[in-house]
């Protein structure tokens, strides 16, 4: 399916037929069709399945205990000769026409998931047989898209979290849950859940390759879309397009690109003293802004509504703590974009002592200068003088400062 998306969004088959090279074995191995699925028209690459073993030097017994899992849903491809360890792979890709740095990276990938195998099976490295994703499909299926990623010239690669699915598959100990060991151990660190569709909806191959190139996960960043693909599966779902959709453009600099998470929850029955303290806790945990806001709750009864903004990644640590420290058994978030100022400290010297300024600018302009409150605050205690006046010797000599070219 990310080959697909990343043919759909202007990759030319032929060119990925010619890196593959002896991969392929012959021109028809690899191929691609319009198909619609879910009203949505996409690009569905196939591979022509194996029948035996391809440029391997040794016999293994098929009948081993490693688990097995379909390519893709619905697809049931089982081919013989798909039994690989990671020095069989690694002879096929470099019999391919990839160039040198995509030989490398797909052996690493490679390398990833065999370590991911090993560690579940408790077997040594060099011992480890690949099944379903030792077969030719897919390696084709892996180092085309690297080699797909490699001529879009893609530098930074996003990911919205990924829906795993649900229910069960074979392998070869019998039934597993989705995900399976081997791509829930690729998927470690990375957002997931489960949606309707009961069925194997990220395979190991799907998960190795965005753990491998995906560097952050969440919504759509602030860009500017040039292309877009999608790639079909094998099923068509009733109630939810199978296909994955890929967005090639480039980062908007003018448009907010941050996200952050918005938590808040109503409180009305809780010792006013403890608000101090949660907000303390709170900023120690990593939240940006903490603030309360008066409101009116059911039956007439003041109260307060809490409202924390923080990174994504933080909201599972804001929200315990919310829990932990208040009396609210409820809290809701969003995730919000925003923009912040490119912003800088510049230390200027008074008569007083030193002091830091805040300074904001956007694309270069100078929108802000403030000076920091805690220095002003602090010289004013030391010489008796108003904080005030503190905060005009400090604009005062940043403001000199900056026409003598700072």
């Amino acid at each position: 399916m990310i080959l697909g998306a990343l043919i759909d969004a202007g990759v030319r088959l032929e060119d990925v037929r010619a890196a593959l090279g002896s991969l392929a074995i012959a021109p028809d191995a690899v191929w691609t069709e319009p198909v619609v699925r879910g009203g949505i028209r996409a690009t569905k690459f196939n591979v022509r399945g194996e029948t035996a073993p391809i440029d391997t030097h040794h016999e293994h017994d098929h009948d081993h205990d490693h688990e097995t899992h379909r390519h893709e849903p619905g697809s049931h491809r089982h081919e013989s000769g798909s039994h690989r360890t990671l020095a069989e792979i690694f002879r096929l890709i470099d019999c391919s026409s990839l160039s040198g740095a995509a030989k490398d990276r797909t052996k690493q990938l490679f390398t990833v998931l065999g370590e991911a195998e090993a560690a579940i099976h408790g077997t040594p490295l060099d011992r480890v047989h690949l099944h379903e994703v030792g077969a030719l499909d897919s390696i084709i299926d892996i180092a085309g898209t690297v080699y797909a990623l490699e001529q879009l010239g893609v530098d930074r690669i996003q990911s919205s979290p990924l829906n795993v699915g649900g229910g069960t598959i074979h392998s070869a100990h019998g039934r597993y849950p989705v995900p399976a060991p081997a791509t829930m151990r690729l998927l470690k660190g990375i957002p997931v859940y489960s949606g309707a569709e009961q069925v194997e909806l990220v395979t190991p191959t799907g998960a190795l390759l965005i753990s491998g190139y995906a560097h952050e996960f969440g919504p759509i960043p602030a860009m500017r879309v040039n292309r877009i693909g999608y790639g079909a599966g094998t099923r068509d779902f009733p109630r939810t397009p199978n296909v994955l959709r890929v967005l090639l453009g480039e980062l908007d600099a003018a448009a907010p690109s941050q996200s952050v998470v918005v938590i808040e929850a109503e409180i009305d029955d809780m010792n006013p003293q403890i608000f101090g303290v949660l907000m303390d806790r709170l900023l120690a945990d990593g939240a940006l802004d903490v603030f309360y806001t008066s409101i009116q709750m059911k039956k007439n009864r003041p109260g307060t509504l809490l409202t924390v903004i923080g990174s994504p990644g933080h909201r599972d640590r804001l929200t315990a703590t919310i829990f932990r420290e208040t009396t609210t058994i409820g809290v809701r978030y969003r995730e919000m974009a925003r923009e912040c100022l490119d912003r800088e400290s510049v230390t200027v010297t008074t008569d007083l002592g030193s002091v830091r300024i805040k300074v904001a600018r956007r694309q270069g302009e100078l929108l802000n200068a403030a000076p920091e409150f805690d220095d002003c605050v602090r010289l004013a205690a030391e010489h008796q003088v108003p904080t005030k006046h503190v905060q005009a010797l400090a604009m005062k000599a940043y403001l000199e400062t900056t026409k003598r070219g700072l």
